[in-house]
């Protein structure tokens, strides 16, 4: 395996808070880490054997969607397995699916499904680490042990746009989505405002600080008059860098008007939006809230940033942990806001010309038991789970694999997670047999093992 030494900015002790993109490239300007950034990028966009106009969204289903209860659908199974779920037939021969998904199954030709995934931990964090990292979680499973797959693309491929992340996470992190030894420059930006409604949706990171307007930071002087107090600070840490070409690309992001083009929802016409659907204003006394968060706008958001060219944003969809009243839960709000917002952002990358250059993954970290339980719910099961994949020349209106007839194992043709990032990176052109060295100088290879699953494309 190729061996690249690990990013230098993994081991820079950093004294400002930067959890966020433009955050960093904010302070960029004194010299910090978003330079560093587009520095170790620019090498790695030289010998990129990636198409520069691929990108990936990851829907992630935090919770564990319920793979019996929309792709997976057992109607044969005893009603302790089947649920309270029917089926409906799609316009591709033998693939049904459940009956609170009719706008999916309508554009079954667009999308196929992975039935056979499996992996071995029912703890939350624990299997979003895995799906995101292809690593078993560490003693703290909310800590990335290794670096997500949008690091991964972020240390490999860098920028599509140099006004633009490569990685952006909507609205913050989830476990499982962190650089690990990568270093900083690779974390995701997150939006940390949510895109929930008309008029309020504002990307805090954007503002410039007070005094400081957006026709004095292209006078270089004078932004570097307003940042003498900071330039003083960050001289006294020894961390200021000569200013670049590099440190220039950082000033252009923060002054992009393409970038906040990119996140503006209000650009999008009415009409798109409302396909995409809304969440009602929140009542504390209505008695049937699905309890189900805004993410439509979410997946909107989404769509418009790899329309920009954002490498891959990872959209948090939470929370799928259906214990309890499970049923009640998917049929009020969950099943029927996904089955909107899915289908729109399909149909709304076909009709844009986007759906070839951009992958869609949708899945969560396992599925849920066959078994209901008393809770008139299912609880966590990593032995069989399900994931939708549209985009990036993935053939739609096919099953890979299949689980038993109650929905317990893999039957046919079992797939990992490990295959599923295998099958996103050879998209993306990332280079799965490079290692990368830990903080402690242990080489890591991107992938502990997988295939890319090729009957999706065949």
């Amino acid at each position: 395996m190729r061996q690249l030494g690990g990013c230098a900015d993994a081991r820079r002790s950093l004294t400002t808070d930067r959890r966020s993109f433009v955050k960093a490239g904010l302070l960029g300007s004194t010299g910090l880490g978003l330079a560093d950034l587009l520095r170790s990028q620019a090498h790695a966009n030289a010998n990129s054997p990636a198409s520069r106009n691929r990108s990936v969204i990851i829907l992630w289903m935090r919770g564990g969607p319920s793979h019996i209860d929309m792709w997976d659908p057992k109607p044969n199974a005893p009603v302790e397995v089947r649920g309270e779920f029917g089926t409906i037939s799609t316009p591709i021969p033998g693939i049904q699916l459940t009956d609170m998904l009719p706008k999916s199954a309508k554009i079954m030709h667009r999308w196929s499904i992975i039935r056979s995934l499996h992996h071995h931990d029912a703890g939350h964090s624990a299997g979003d680490q895995i799906c995101f990292t292809g690593y078993d979680a560490g003693p703290m499973p909310d800590v990335n042990i290794y670096p997500s797959v949008g690091s991964i693309v972020s240390k490999q491929l860098g920028h599509l746009t140099p006004h633009l992340p490569a990685y952006v996470m909507i609205p913050r992190q989830v476990p499982g989505t962190g650089s690990a030894y990568l270093g900083i420059a690779h974390k995701p930006f997150e939006t940390q405002a949510d895109p929930a409604r008309p008029g309020k949706f504002r990307v805090p990171n954007f503002d410039l600080p007070q005094g400081v307007t957006v026709e004095r930071v292209g006078d270089r002087k004078g932004l570097l008059q307003s940042f003498d107090s900071i330039r003083r600070d960050v001289d006294r840490t020894g961390s200021l860098t000569a200013a670049d070409r590099f440190q220039q690309q950082a000033w252009d992001i923060l002054t992009s008007s393409a970038a906040r083009d990119a996140f503006d929802l209000d650009r999008e016409a009415p009409a798109v939006r409302e396909r995409y659907g809304f969440l009602p204003e929140f009542d504390p006394k209505a008695s049937n809230r699905c309890g189900c968060p805004a993410w439509s706008q979410r997946i909107l958001l989404a769509r418009r940033l790899v329309e920009a060219g954002v490498r891959l944003v990872t959209v948090d969809l939470r929370w799928w942990d259906t214990h309890v009243k499970g049923f009640e839960s998917l049929k009020q709000g969950f099943l029927p806001r996904w089955d909107q917002a899915y289908s729109a952002l399909l149909e709304d990358l076909a009709a844009r010309g986007l759906l070839e250059s951009t992958m869609v993954l949708a899945w969560g970290e396992f599925g849920r038991t066959p078994r209901i339980n008393n809770d008139a719910g299912r609880d966590h099961y990593p032995n069989v789970f399900s994931a939708a994949i549209a985009g990036g020349g993935v053939q739609g209106g096919r099953v890979i694999g299949e689980s038993d007839e109650k929905g317990a194992f893999p039957k046919t043709n079992p797939k990992t997670p490990q295959d599923v990032l295998k099958t996103v990176y050879d998209f993306l052109g990332v280079q799965t047999d490079v290692n990368y060295l830990t903080n402690t100088g242990r080489p890591v290879p991107v992938l502990p093992h997988g295939s890319p699953i090729r009957e999706l494309f065949a």
